[in-house]
Formats: structure tokens, C-alpha cells, sequence
């Protein structure tokens, strides 16, 4: 069994078949046979699991199995306790409503890499960091939540998955569960 782990780049699909003028994990996974366990859209960042287990694969991408997911939100703005609790106590985005969850302010993350390209500055407009823990994670759930608290989500990284962290990778680096590359 082999589990990778990758920081994906911003603008990276997530997908191994290429695409004309894009990057996929192809372009940096030279592994057979491992796909990913669950998905990272191409405008978020961070931690990817791949596995040649299905078994596996499905424990971390079923929701069901309550993996918690680790997220760093960059947002347009300051929230304030209102806005945390908000985010905590579930949010109904229209098409579902967001389970309890720990959101909390932090302090831009340690030997954080260069986004290519930059998020757009607002001298106007400060920014803030959000560490949100969430145990689901549908499709845009974190920059939906944020957006829907009032603070638009400018970059998003995921910063671990269960027990995997993105620790010591930097965009484009992985290594096997082990540590191995």
C-alpha cells in the first residue's frame, strides 16, 4: 500500500488525465497507479493524499468516516467573535447546511510559500488568517461558509487531513507516508 502526500500547488487540477495548458498531478506525481483521495479545487492549496488503496481512498474521501480536514483561509476583512461563532454553529448555504465546526482567528502560518499568482491587495481592506476543522467537506464548503459569514475567502490551504499534515512540503514536493520520495 502506498500512501503520498503532496502539496498542491495553486492552480494544479486534480486529476492525472492532462489538459491542454494546465497543470495536473501528472506533472509532479510520477507514480502509477495512486489516485487521489477526495479532491482539492485547482484555486486552493495544500495537502492531497493519493493512494493505490481503494480501501483507503474511501476512508479519507468518505465523509462518513469523519476525517477531520484542517484549513487555513486567507479573508477579505476582520471577523469578529459573531462572525467565529457563525462559522462554528453550522451555516445553511441554500443546498445544505454546514455541520458544527471549529473556526478560530490565527496569525498568518509559519514559513508560509509565495502564491503565484499573488492574491489581489487592498491597501483599503485588511486581511485575516482562519484555521476552520471541519469533518465534511463538500464542494467549496470553506470559501462558501466564509463568504456567507461575510469575509470573502481570498487563498485557501489545507493544511492537514486526520493525522497527514503538509508540514515540511513545500508546492509540488511529496513524500510517501514513511517520508520516502
Amino acid at each position: 500500500m502506498t500512501l503520498i502526500l503532496l502539496n498542491k500547488p495553486f492552480n494544479v487540477l486534480t486529476q492525472f488525465r492532462p489538459v491542454e495548458g494546465r497543470q495536473t498531478l501528472k506533472d509532479f506525481i510520477p507514480l502509477p497507479g495512486v489516485h487521489p483521495a477526495g479532491r482539492l479545487d485547482a484555486d486552493s492549496e495544500g495537502l492531497l493524499l493519493l493512494t493505490d488503496d481503494g480501501r483507503l481512498q474511501a476512508r479519507i474521501a468518505d465523509p462518513r468516516h469523519k476525517m477531520e480536514k484542517v484549513y487555513w483561509a486567507q479573508v477579505e476583512g476582520v471577523p469578529d467573535g459573531d462572525a467565529l461563532v457563525r462559522l462554528r454553529a453550522g451555516l445553511d448555504l441554500g443546498d445544505f447546511t454546514t455541520k458544527p465546526c471549529e473556526a478560530r482567528l490565527m496569525p498568518e502560518p509559519e514559513d508560509l510559500w509565495p502564491r503565484f499568482p499573488p492574491i489581489r491587495f487592498r491597501q483599503a481592506i485588511p486581511t485575516a488568517w482562519l484555521e476552520i476543522r471541519l469533518k465534511e467537506g463538500k464542494n467549496r464548503q470553506v470559501r462558501r461558509m466564509t463568504a456567507k459569514a461575510g469575509f470573502p475567502t481570498l487563498r485557501l490551504i489545507r493544511a492537514a487531513i486526520g493525522p497527514w499534515t503538509i508540514q515540511g512540503l513545500r508546492p509540488g514536493e511529496w513524500r510517501t507516508e514513511d517520508g520516502k520520495r
